[in-house]
């Protein structure tokens, strides 16, 4: 539901709340495809019975992107006057593979490397209300903000991930999830941003103070979990290149994995295949930021 870029969702930020304290079908929690239509109470959804029935939703086709490097994406389907088919789950089901591996491989190619005079943001911090409306944010990040999702006229340039943080941390605090409320998303030429929720002010009960999101420049460390996961490389590729990171020469980094030389040398081949580089100085750029 998605154009020109932004969807076309009045309730966005509701509709996002409710996504992230719903426990069922939660994407978390699948492997490929769920159908509400197939759950014995659809109204346990509370994202369907506070919001979605009241529009005419009748079916929800839920399915989730992932595989053993990470979890890459979501989606929910929405059908009205009639439940999915068990055919139409199953063809769903089989179209998770194939867009999993383009969603993992789109990540990949955002590792390029930066310019070495390109701008370093400084901390963004955007203040939301407990339902998550907007009530202010510095100068600086509604220019990064319009990088991530250009605004349409009268619209504040708030993307998703924004409100995704804002509401994990919300089915964090509703133990519906225990995962963080951080999000790590890629603006442009390179660079990635990781975004992070939490209350402020404490004259206030709890699910009544405010909400922060800060967002800064990913860290190093961040970045290289990120880059070894989206080019799908093996434990031992991934150990390599932190080692690597460090500073480390084939002669030690061999002496700390308890390998040879040769088989440090024959990963490291398998890294440069895998990730289109040629040489250590242009791998370590691309996956450091730096």
């Amino acid at each position: 539901m998605g154009c020109s870029p932004i969807a076309d969702v009045p309730c966005l930020p509701e509709l996002i709340r409710l996504k992230y304290l719903t426990e069922v079908n939660r994407w978390t929690a699948l492997d490929d495809v769920a159908l509400l239509g197939a759950y014995p109470d659809p109204a346990r959804s509370l994202l369907w019975r506070e919001l979605l029935h009241a529009h005419g939703v009748r079916d929800i086709a839920s399915m989730v992107f992932k595989d053993r490097f990470g979890c890459w994406g979501f989606l929910d389907l929405y059908r009205y006057h009639q439940d999915f088919t068990r055919a139409e789950a199953s063809y769903l089901a089989h179209l998770t593979a194939p867009v999993t591996t383009a969603l993992r491989r789109s990540q990949a190619e955002t590792f390029v490397v930066r310019p070495s005079d390109a701008p370093r943001p400084g901390p963004l911090v955007l203040l939301l209300s407990p339902d998550l409306r907007v009530l202010g944010q510095t100068l600086e990040t509604h220019a990064y903000l319009s990088l991530l999702v250009p605004p349409e006229h009268g619209r504040p340039p708030v993307p998703a991930s924004a409100y995704n943080v804002a509401a994990q941390l919300l089915a964090v605090e509703a133990r519906v999830d225990a995962n963080p409320p951080r999000s790590r998303v890629h603006l442009a030429d390179g660079l990635w941003l990781t975004l992070r929720a939490a209350r402020i002010g404490d004259a206030a009960p709890l699910d009544r103070r405010d909400i922060a999101v800060t967002i800064e420049e990913t860290s190093p460390t961040e970045r290289l979990a990120v880059f070894t996961r989206a080019f799908a490389l093996s434990p031992r590729e991934g150990d390599l290149l932190g080692h690597l990171a460090k500073g480390g020469d084939s002669h030690t980094v061999a002496r700390q994995m308890f390998l040879s030389e040769h088989t440090v040398q024959d990963h490291l081949k398998s890294i440069f295949a895998k990730t289109s580089t040629h040489n250590r100085r242009t791998l370590l750029t691309r996956a450091l930021g730096a």
